[in-house]
């Protein structure tokens, strides 16, 4: 599996979504109908932030072996991101009543994350020649 590419893909996926959660909050929380306050928008900015140090950390290491023992860290952080968030958007399904067609794509994209980090992690790279 080219690692490179999943790596690269993640990182652009997390970058924009976390740029534009950390710059657009208020908007977000208008387009989707949510309650509106300051705390929504503070918690939005720090998913952003953090979404955005993980799109960092998946770039950088884009070029390193990455599976089985090497880099576990990254891949089991990757991982469980992707697991987690994947479970909670698909419980969020449910109960979101404007635009639930942008959270079930999301859900697919970490759903297709979530597998291939979880290969990768369960998997031991191929040597390079």
């Amino acid at each position: 599996m080219n690692t490179k590419t999943i790596l690269t893909a993640s990182a652009i996926f997390m970058g924009v979504l976390g740029i534009c959660l950390s710059f657009l909050p208020h908007e977000i929380v208008q387009f989707f109908n949510m309650p509106s306050g300051q705390l929504s928008a503070v918690f939005l900015q720090l998913l952003g932030a953090t979404l955005m140090g993980f799109a960092i950390l998946n770039w950088m290491s884009k070029e390193v072996r990455i599976g089985g023992i090497f880099n576990k860290p990254l891949a089991l952080g990757n991982f469980l991101h992707f697991g987690a968030g994947v479970l909670a958007l698909a419980k969020a399904i449910s109960h979101i009543e404007v635009h639930p067609e942008i959270v079930m794509g999301l859900t697919v994209l970490y759903g297709l994350f979530a597998l291939t980090f979880g290969y990768i992690f369960r998997t031991h790279p191929k040597e390079t020649v």
